[in-house]
């Protein structure tokens, strides 16, 4: 049985931390972001990317304002090495950007990678080599000093090659990893950090990057937060150390692990655009990023345009982004269900109306606007939709603002042409159900019409008469006319001489539906037949008089096909 097989695997752990700190802090502000796309992500493609395509996605990541760019791993491949001697000797390097090239801890690949930055304004040379306990037991069959001894040799040849590079001009930061460092016990991954520190000797002017990797994520998110706290509180010199954070996300916890980390102490992110990384990714930087823009913290990024990043991403990745992916995905921002969609369209109507202090739509943690998403699909409309979807659509796709009471009686209608089809339908199907529904020219059309208001001061006298030809299922016109105190009592009574009798006027409303000198006007109409039901006409007019009457004679029409057709 599956069930009894988990007993193989390590039960979760934890740290006694006493006093922690992380569980009461708050994401404030946005950290340093560092872009392992072209490395990290690169390497875990089917196909990695070409050259074209590098370069295009590096001058993505410049123009949404990443300034530390992990470029390549040059020791590892000459087309790493030639990319990178291709920015280099291009000029195509911003001044304000940052490359960063990655390393082991070993003598003939960091001088490799010195070979490779040379002549490059400013670089973080990042090595690394594995700690965990595991690693030191399986792989290297060592003890942690001797693990100890090849990051310390290594950082005292990086020393050196560094100190003759920027006698050169150029400006070399260094970056060190304790590679599954999550796996690793607090004390030795301080101990080697430490040591790695004391040869190359960082200021809090001139700082090193310790970048503390959840190379495999094995356990929850609040463990990783206590291994950071503890790692800060324990480690010397910290205030000569910015602390950086590489989660993976195995468990499927790599963003909360991210954010977590934020609050334990570190300073830093490295990440891919959408976590596109080694088995289930990287850390989703624009996940994180937007997850603080939506808690009123600047990412200091742009992603006001995310359908762009998205379409360079796959088209120089060849990866899919999932419909369900946050913020990017197709559907992350549609409803299907009829209580949501009901919430976000009252939301909607509440922002129009009210215009809060802050966005205030449920079920919507961020305005789609923001980041360059439309407001179209938001709202899709199939058999498990309501009242509220068919409104939305109505509304902000075509500006019709049905008032609360048609929207019962509209959200079936659209929702049986939906069971009818056995899939969703479009706005403009939802658009031309309505005019089909509640613009309705038969069995009685008017041909003919005139309003003529008096100018009686006496407000009890007959103020507005109505005059005009009416006809019946293809007969001839016939004249009608009436008077009343308002154009639609005018028009009840003109119907009343045709037998038209029994209707009662329940509610109206009306708006215009375009701007300028041309503009529309609609009419809802809500009407009481003569059997006590409700019935609901719409009318369209340039003139208001005339969109009331006609939204009247739909109403009309659409109770007597109706009796007619039981």
């Amino acid at each position: 049985m599956m069930n009894d097989g988990c007993k193989k695997y390590r039960p979760f752990e934890g740290f006694e931390v006493k006093d922690r700190q992380w569980v009461s802090n708050k994401i404030e502000k946005a950290p340093v972001w560092c872009s392992v796309d072209l490395r990290d992500g690169n390497q875990a493609l089917v196909d990695p990317m070409n050259l074209e395509e590098k370069m295009e996605l590096f001058n993505l990541l410049i123009e949404i304002g990443i300034k530390e760019i992990e470029i390549g791993f040059p020791s590892a491949s000459q087309t790493e090495y030639d990319i990178i001697r291709y920015l280099i000797e291009g000029n195509l390097i911003p001044d304000d950007v940052t490359i960063q090239v990655l390393v082991q801890a070993r003598e003939h690949l960091i001088r490799r990678t010195f070979e490779a930055i040379d002549g490059a304004k400013n670089v973080i040379l990042h090595f690394y080599n594995s700690t965990s306990e595991l690693q030191r037991r399986v792989v290297f069959n060592k003890e942690m000093s001797g693990v100890i001894d090849i990051a310390v040799e290594a950082a005292k040849l990086i020393k050196e090659l560094g100190d003759e590079a920027e006698k050169k001009g150029m400006n070399i930061r260094y970056e060190y990893s304790p590679e599954s460092f999550t796996q690793t016990e607090i004390e030795n991954a301080v101990e080697i950090c430490e040591r790695v520190m004391e040869v190359l000797e960082p200021t809090p002017d001139k700082k090193i990057i310790l970048n503390l990797p959840q190379t495999v994520e094995t356990n929850t998110p609040n463990v990783y937060a206590d291994q950071i706290e503890l790692f800060c509180r324990m480690l010397k010199n910290r205030e000569s150390a910015i602390i950086s954070l590489h989660p993976h996300n195995d468990r499927g916890t790599g963003v909360a692990a991210a954010e977590l980390g934020l609050l334990a102490g570190a300073d830093r992110l490295e990440g891919t655009l959408f976590g596109n990384g080694e088995r289930t990714g990287n850390l989703d930087l624009v996940t994180v990023a937007l997850n603080m823009y939506t808690k009123a913290v600047d990412p200091e990024l742009d992603l006001g345009n995310i359908n762009r990043l998205r379409e360079v991403f796959e088209r120089t990745t060849k990866m899919t982004i999932n419909p369900r992916h946050p913020y990017v995905g197709e559907l992350v921002f549609t409803a299907f269900s009829g209580s949501h969609q009901d919430a976000i369209n009252k939301g909607e109507e509440y922002l129009r109306t009210k215009n809060p202090e802050f966005w205030e739509i449920p079920y919507l943690v961020i305005d789609p606007a923001d980041i360059g998403r439309e407001y179209e699909p938001i709202i899709r409309i199939n058999s498990q939709s309501g009242k509220g979807g068919a409104a939305f659509i109505m509304s902000t796709v075509f500006g019709y603002h049905l008032p609360k009471a048609m929207h019962p009686d509209f959200g079936r209608a659209v929702k049986a042409e939906c069971d009818r089809r056995g899939t969703e339908i479009l706005p403009d199907d939802v658009m031309e159900l309505f005019s089909r529904e509640y613009i309705v020219d038969g069995p009685y059309m008017l041909t003919k019409h005139k309003f003529n208001e008096d100018d009686a001061v006496n407000e009890t006298s007959p103020r507005v008469r109505f005059e005009g030809e009416i006809r019946h299922n293809g007969d001839a016109s016939v004249a009608i006319s009436g008077s009343g105190n308002g154009p639609i009592d005018a028009f009840f009574n003109a119907l009343s001489k045709v037998g038209i009798t029994g209707y009662s006027f329940k509610d109206y409303s009306e708006h215009a539906i375009s701007v300028g000198s041309d503009a529309k006007a609609v009419s809802y109409i809500h009407l009481t037949t003569p059997e006590g039901k409700n019935e609901f006409g719409v009318g369209i007019s340039h003139n208001i008089n005339y969109a009331s009457i006609r939204g009247i004679l739909s109403a009309i029409n659409r109770s007597i096909l109706k009796k007619e057709a039981e």
